[in-house]
């Protein structure tokens, strides 16, 4: 089994700092070990820089960033030394100079303009040391989706283990008596001494001192002495009589959580299992309790207990058992759609050259986004270029991508990447949307330069070598989307929170909602790049990698952007979809803008061979362009060529209907192209919409269906002939280094 703590770590690269130098050469490429003058790194709200709030103990560890947790060590706000508040779910967290506080929010509001839901973090109960009184909080310790907050005023210390779907805190304290403080008189619904179960605004805590001691309740404020011992626990129940089921486990502490994932490529499925790893502090029990998401408890056969949890996720369920398994059908990405009869190639061409031959075909873009959207615009055109038969376009194209990629992988001529050693992370300057200043985006930035080297690899191996440009690539691929964990230069899955199931976009999390992400296709934008990136390299495991992460996302995008089940966004929130995730909820908004073509289209852009999963669901596509009418009054404007290629997902002659109205006088937007949209509709058009159903035994394949008639298609990385088979007993002969496609 593929382990993402053994992700052949040897293949990404691992190559040495030189500390002492200011560029740091990688292959034919380099990168800096300084800002370039006059450019910021992180930094608060205030302009003072920041580096990151951890313990000596994790000092030299590479720091998560853009996590659920990160306002913990990013501190945002110079009057915040804690953090703000942190949604684990089913609890929430702040951090404050007392200790944590702890809520179970189970009513959501619905607030800016009726736009969006969130289930705010409302203080139950406050969880420290009798008389703590910290200057600040640090990061003590952090796993895959767990992190261990630590306390210290000079008497006393705190440090307490909190993580996705636990109901329990875990904690350990010196200096004083356990201490909880409730926000309202609890009412204490059992008492045995060392067990406590108290009602706090409605929810239901179990408490957990060491044997022999006693809870001791006085008016808000309920104490132990914990009798020589150093830890007791909390746990939020699902109701008042599941006392004695968290009882049992109310000792065995997790101190730490990993996931594994495996493509299993012969049954076209990627399976993940996430595991918790325990230490009894009392007995002997180590199992535990964790509360699955929507999108595990879907995908899993492992048996899951009655109790259930709220959450702005819709309903958790509850698993009794130190780890589970996912397993989800993998819809396979394609560097570019399948050649058709459709397609007027001399009609293609001329589109095409309306890029290649454009005084600048990467409009002026300066910083590392509107870089990357250049990119990618240009990059889905090569295959595009080939099928025209244009192969002096095609060359021109991949010169215009190793160009732009050369300048950017080179120290100098201003535009380069930074090593920050304080954050561990490679900052691309000219910077954009707070990538320098507050971490931001780098998966949403740096997808498009692995997506378009992956092209280029394509085509042209020897310039994707680590000898020569392919060690910058990884260099972004280890920032954005490390799967090591032992690599000491870049932290594990820096955006990715495997236990969520999506990426987060915010360095810093500072914001009252927690963290968030707008643009989730972006998101996906990085692990096809990623998959076809290991495909035309040779690496398997950055392959797999992409494959994982991009199933993951995929099934998280269809629950809670586009609430493909309509099981879950809350009673009252009338939007059908959400431009932007936040841990407390969701939100029909987009950073910039209100207008209707935008929140939706975000979740589109780019369209590449990496959007077919968003296929699995047509009903929910339908639904979502019904609603985006309704919102807009009319058909859209701005964002038409997105929203069709969109639509062609699910219903390819009414997009082609409404492609064909237009008469070609729309805008494109901005990372699109005429041919590639032209192109795009047209193809589908002819072969149908992606046919989900069926999977394949390669990650760079896919089906297509119309009228009953299936249309497959496949890449073919490699120097050898390859036979794919597909899940209907379908074989396509594809030759080295080739597509192919037939019925």
């Amino acid at each position: 089994m593929l382990t993402a703590a053994a992700t052949a770590v040897a293949g990404i690269g691992l190559l040495p700092v030189q500390a002492s130098a200011a560029e740091v050469p990688v292959g034919l490429g380099s990168y800096s070990d300084t800002r370039p003058a006059g450019e910021s790194g992180p930094e608060n709200n205030m302009g003072g820089a920041v580096t990151p709030k951890v313990t000596d103990a994790v000092a030299d560890e590479p720091v998560p960033t853009n996590d659920w947790w990160s306002s913990l060590v990013f501190q945002r706000y110079p009057g915040n030394p804690y953090s703000e508040a942190m949604y684990g779910h089913p609890l929430t967290y702040k951090a404050v100079s007392g200790g944590l506080e702890v809520g179970y929010p189970t009513n959501p509001t619905i607030v800016g303009d009726d736009r969006q839901y969130e289930y705010a973090h409302r203080a139950d109960l406050t969880l420290g040391v009798s008389g703590l009184a910290s200057p600040d909080t640090k990061a003590d310790g952090w796993s895959d989706w767990t992190v261990t907050p630590y306390w210290a005023d000079g008497s006393r210390t705190l440090r307490a283990t909190i993580g996705h779907g636990s109901p329990f805190v875990y904690a350990e304290g010196t200096g004083g008596d356990a201490q909880v403080t409730t926000a309202s008189a609890p009412e204490v619904f059992a008492d045995d001494g060392n067990v406590l179960g108290v009602t706090v605004g409605g929810n239901h805590y179990g408490l957990f001192a060491p044997s022999g001691s006693d809870w001791d309740v006085s008016g808000t404020r309920i104490s132990a002495d914990l009798g020589g011992e150093e830890y007791f626990s909390v746990a939020v129940l699902p109701d008042a009589d599941a006392l004695a089921d968290y009882r049992t486990y109310a000792f065995s502490f997790v101190t730490g959580s990993d996931v594994e994932w495996e493509y299993d490529s012969a049954a076209g499925a990627v399976d993940a299992t996430y595991t918790l790893r325990t230490e009894a502090r009392e007995g002997s029990e180590t199992g535990t309790l964790q509360a699955l998401y929507r999108h595990q408890w879907l995908n899993t056969t492992d048996e899951l207990t009655s109790h259930t949890y709220v959450s702005p996720r819709g309903t958790m369920k509850v698993r009794e058992g130190a780890s589970f398994t996912t397993s989800q059908a993998v819809t396979g990405v394609l560097p570019g759609l399948p050649e058709t009869s459709a397609v007027n190639k001399d009609r293609l061409a001329e589109l095409i050259a309306e890029v290649s031959g454009a005084a600048d075909p990467f409009d002026g873009a300066s910083d590392t986004y509107w870089t990357g959207k250049g990119l990618g615009k240009i990059a889905q055109l090569v295959p595009l270029a080939e099928q025209a038969g244009d192969t002096a376009a095609r060359d021109k194209l991949l010169g215009l991508l190793k160009g732009k990629l050369e300048q950017w992988f080179t120290v100098g001529g201003g535009a380069e990447f930074s090593y920050d050693k304080d954050w561990r992370t490679l900052i691309g300057y000219p910077a954009s949307y707070g990538s320098d200043k507050e971490l931001n985006d780098h998966h949403f930035h740096y997808g498009y330069y692995v997506m378009a080297a992956a092209i280029v690899a394509q085509h042209d191996p020897e310039w994707a070598g680590d000898s020569a440009w392919g060690g910058m690539v990884k260099e972004l691929i280890r920032d954005s989307a490390n799967p090591s964990r032992t690599d000491d230069k870049y932290p594990f899955l820096r955006g990715f929170d495997v236990y969520a199931g999506h990426s987060w976009a915010a360095g810093h999390q500072g914001f009252a909602a927690g963290n968030n992400q707008e643009s989730s296709s972006e998101s996906v934008n990085l692990s096809a790049g990623l998959i076809l990136w290991g495909s035309a390299t040779g690496d398997t495991s950055l392959r797999d990698l992409g494959v994982y992460l991009l199933t993951t996302e995929s099934e998280s995008i269809r629950q809670y952007w586009f609430d493909a089940d309509e099981e879950v966004f809350p009673e009252g929130y009338s939007h059908k979809t959400v431009g932007m995730v936040w841990g407390s909820g969701g939100s029909y908004s987009t950073w910039w803008t209100a207008n209707p073509e935008e929140i939706h289209g975000i979740n589109v852009l780019p369209v590449t061979g990496g959007s077919l999963h968003l296929a699995r669901d047509k009903a929910a596509i339908t639904r979502n362009l019904a609603y985006l009418e309704q919102q807009n009054g009319g058909p859209p404007v701005e964002w038409r060529d997105l929203l069709w290629e969109f639509q062609a997902l699910a219903d390819p002659a009414a997009a082609k209907a409404a492609y064909e109205a237009d008469g070609g006088t729309y805008t494109p937007e901005e990372g699109e192209s005429r041919a590639h949209t032209y192109h795009w509709i047209h193809t589908l058009a002819e072969i149908g919409a992606p046919d989900t159903d069926v999977t394949a035994d390669s990650p760079t394949a896919a089906v297509f269906a119309k009228d009953g008639t299936r249309t497959y298609a496949a890449h073919n990385h490699t120097d050898a002939p390859q036979t794919v088979t597909f899940s209907d007993g379908t074989t396509l002969d594809v030759p080295a280094r080739s597509s192919a496609s037939g019925n």
